[in-house]
């Protein structure tokens, strides 16, 4: 059976009663039909039907309680519909905004990130152009400071030159002054009216004083052996000198006599103060403050050389009776646990000439007395015997005295009988003579060649 819903646009709808559906139909006129009129029987009251009624009123109930569980079914589903719809909008919203605020503090990340790495990236900019205009600044100071350094040591250069052109020129305007003071001395000297050309004689002197300086300055710029020249100019020097006293004083005055005498050896002296100045330069004989300096310098390294012998020498001396303390005790302890031994040492160092027990001595000693070497003992060996017959009991599972017997066995079967005779030859062993050894005993045996060859070696 099927329900009308209960609204209709909007409208509330009422449900209609069965016993009500009869008035919503028209009512259907039949046609006239034309009959004869009949006898009618009398009425007769309709009979009251209670079940049928209860059913009907029932039906009715239950019907209307269906419609209205389906009507509040509905109405309940369109409103858990509604909730759901505005709850999904609602958290729709709520995310939009979520995302929203999500997108927009990322974007702010995003920009402050951008911000912070440009003004990172403008910073090392910054630093990177201060950094290159400091090195741009470093490397013109440092030009500046080169050329100022280079003007500086072209000044001086230019000073020192200037300074040794009007030197030279000074000592040969001076020279040449000398030579006509002391000329006409000379001249007068050697004066005679009956030989006139003697008076080449003084000219020929100054001339060759000349000469020979200047090769001594020829000697001294292309760095030869000068001594020579400035010896014969001077000699020339005295000589012009000797003339020029010797004349003053006897046709003159002394002041004229020393004064021509000193032009003499003026001249000469001044030009060789200029050569041997020339001469210091440019074989660079250090000055008299340099050579102070230098002289102090070398005290000072004098005294740090001593210093440091002296600290070298306590040293030694220290490692000295350190080492002597240390024998001495070695010598006590060595007297005091091996008296034996150690009176064995003294004979043996005192036959041999050595003034100490060396260590030698007392291996020799040792071995006299103990018949091992140093550490070893008999005691020790003994124990070790037995520590290896246990390790080869253990490897071979069989008693210590069972194995002993069978490499004494062992031992004494392996060696053939010798011949007898005359003529003995000596044991051979051939494959075969003896058993073959256990596993154990092998090991022992290698073990035993091994400590052997170490005992050897030491």
């Amino acid at each position: 059976m099927t329900t009308s819903p209960p609204q209709v646009n909007g409208h509330r709808r009422r449900i209609p009663v069965i016993e009500d559906w009869q008035t919503l139909l028209a009512p259907v006129e039949e046609p006239a039909v034309a009959t004869t009129p009949e006898p009618q029987p009398e009425p007769v009251e309709p009979a009251v039907d209670l079940v049928a009624e209860a059913k009907a009123d029932a039906i009715r109930t239950k019907a209307y309680a269906d419609a209205e569980e389906q009507r509040a079914r509905a109405e309940a589903e369109a409103e858990a519909v509604r909730i759901k719809a505005e709850g999904d909008a609602k958290a729709a919203e709520v995310k939009a905004v979520e995302e929203a605020r999500k997108l927009r503090l990322a974007n702010d990340k995003a920009a402050a990130r951008a911000i912070e790495e440009q003004a990172a990236r403008d910073a090392r900019i910054a630093k990177s152009n201060r950094e290159r205009a400091e090195a741009e600044r470093g490397q013109q100071e440092d030009e500046r400071a080169r050329q100022e350094q280079q003007q500086n040591e072209a000044a001086a250069e230019a000073d020192v030159a200037k300074a040794t052109k009007t030197w030279r020129r000074y000592a040969i305007f001076f020279y040449a002054v000398c030579a006509v003071v002391a000329l006409p001395v000379q001249i007068a000297a050697f004066w005679d009216r009956d030989a006139p050309w003697l008076v080449i004689a003084p000219l020929m002197l100054e001339g060759a004083a000349l000469v020979v300086t200047k090769g001594a300055a020829a000697a001294v710029a292309a760095n030869r052996p000068h001594w020579h020249y400035r010896t014969v100019a001077w000699v020339f020097a005295f000589i012009a000198a000797g003339i020029n006293l010797k004349h003053g004083l006897d046709a003159f005055d002394p002041a004229t006599a020393f004064g021509t005498a000193f032009a003499s050896l003026a001249g000469p002296g001044v030009w060789d103060l200029h050569e041997h100045g020339r001469i210091r330069r440019r074989d660079g004989v250090l000055t008299r403050r340099q050579r102070k300096a230098q002289a102090a310098a070398a005290k000072v390294e004098f005294k740090q050389r001593a210093a440091e012998e002296k600290r070298k020498a306590d040293e030694k001396e220290a490692a000295e009776k350190a080492a002597a303390g240390a024998a001495e005790t070695l010598a006590n302890s060595r007297a005091e646990e091996f008296p034996e031994v150690w009176d064995e040492a003294e004979k043996i160092a005192a036959a041999v000439g050595e003034i100490t027990v060396t260590q030698a001595v007392w291996v020799r000693a040792y071995r006299n007395i103990q018949g091992c070497e140093p550490g070893e003992s008999i005691e020790s060996i003994t124990a070790r015997r037995k520590a290896e017959a246990r390790v080869a009991a253990a490897l071979s599972g069989a008693p210590v005295a069972t194995l002993s017997q069978n490499k004494n066995a062992q031992r004494a079967n392996q060696m053939p009988r010798a011949q007898r005779g005359p003529a003995r030859k000596p044991p051979v062993r051939r494959p075969g003579d003896t058993a073959k050894y256990v596993q154990a005993a092998r090991k022992q045996a290698a073990i035993t060649a091994k400590n052997a060859s170490t005992e050897e070696q030491k």
